[in-house]
């Protein structure tokens, strides 16, 4: 992409790069609301059937993963115009969603700044490995990695232990400010949680609330996975890697049905997110309505997105995902091949040293 063209492109998307003030009082009642009110529906339930319940509680979970935008927003200072405001909602969203403001706002700006550079991996993104690297891995590594990557691991127990134990602690590296953040938000969570508890009792507040926890870890961890991992994606090292590209083209745009759009916040117009992070999640679609260079984005379905799950290694020759079947079937014609040409080169002196 050319530098003229990153300019057009740029100005094309920035009239959306501003916070609507009433949208967002808009949204934080449209969604933080009925998530409460959804909770409070789910445990009168209880007292008739689990089962009426359990549908009760995977949408009060959509609402959670919506709630956990705002948060998303809020972490990249593009829901309200005030800094003070953002990091206020930012920090209470994250008691709901179990995510320490701070913390995430760090590890995610990093992710933002490296996005699908292969010098740069290893913050605020998931473990990836390319063929090369897999191949040259111990076979400790490789069975991490394979556990790692396995879809029942991911988003099975995947949402426990990241929302549940990881972001519970703090980071080596973090700051004075990020470690208070923790901190705060662990003792709200815990002041939040045991007031629930002394209302409802611990049985009845386990069995709602774990169901939303885990349903919307899952579906948190499932949008940020799927819309990286598709098969024709972009990596490149620190010296050919462009931001912009590793935007629009390492960056997918997930098209959900109207409803599944509404509650994960737009995020599935991840390629124009990741163009203009200060672009508010109201605003995404209409920014990438407005620019034509975004619409070519590679666009995927719920029906093609679960081709992702097969996605395990990045082929820096070919370009792509490939799954470990393939990339052993891609090592071992590698190998022949280069057995053949050494045969092939070998034979000429051969023939030599027989006349």
């Amino acid at each position: 992409m050319s530098n003229e063209n990153i300019a057009q492109l740029k100005k094309e998307v920035a009239p959306f790069a501003k916070t609507d003030h009433s949208a967002s009082i808009k949204q934080i009642l449209n969604t933080i609301v009925p998530l409460i009110v959804l909770w409070y529906i789910g445990y009168l339930t209880l007292s008739i059937s689990y089962w009426v319940t359990l549908p009760i509680l995977i949408v009060t979970a959509g609402f959670l993963v919506r709630t956990f935008i705002i948060f998303h927003d809020c972490c990249h200072q593009s829901f309200f115009k005030s800094r003070r405001a953002n990091n206020i909602l930012g920090t209470i969203t994250g008691v709901l969603t179990l995510v320490p403001y701070e913390q995430w706002k760090n590890s995610h700006n990093t992710h933002h700044a490296t996005s699908s550079n292969l010098d740069k991996r290893g913050t605020g993104d998931m473990w990836l490995l390319t063929v090369k690297e897999y191949n040259e891995a111990s076979k400790w590594t490789k069975l991490k990695y394979r556990i790692y990557r396995n879809p029942i691991m991911m988003l099975g127990i995947g949402p426990i232990a990241v929302f549940m134990i990881e972001y519970r602690m703090n980071r080596k590296e973090a700051r004075r400010k990020e470690k208070i953040n923790t901190h705060v938000t662990n003792i709200s969570i815990v002041g939040l949680y045991t007031v629930l508890i002394l209302a409802i009792g611990w049985q009845a507040f386990l069995m709602m609330q774990l169901p939303v926890l885990i349903v919307s870890g899952m579906l948190g961890i499932w949008l940020f996975y799927v819309q990286h991992q598709f098969e024709d994606s972009y990596f490149e090292h620190d010296d050919e890697w462009s931001y912009v590209q590793a935007a629009v083209e390492g960056s997918s745009y997930y098209k959900l049905p109207k409803v599944l759009q509404w509650i994960t916040g737009n995020i599935g117009f991840h390629h124009v997110h990741h163009l203009s992070p200060r672009v508010p999640n109201y605003h995404l679609e209409k920014a990438h309505e407005a620019a034509p260079p975004l619409q070519k984005a590679t666009t995927i379905t719920i029906k093609s997105s679960f081709k992702s799950l097969a996605y395990r290694l990045w082929d820096e020759d070919a370009k792509k995902f490939v799954s470990f079947k393939q990339a052993k079937k891609s090592t071992r014609s590698e190998a022949i091949a280069f057995v053949k040409k050494k045969d092939a080169d070998s034979e000429p002196e051969l023939l030599r040293k027989t006349n």
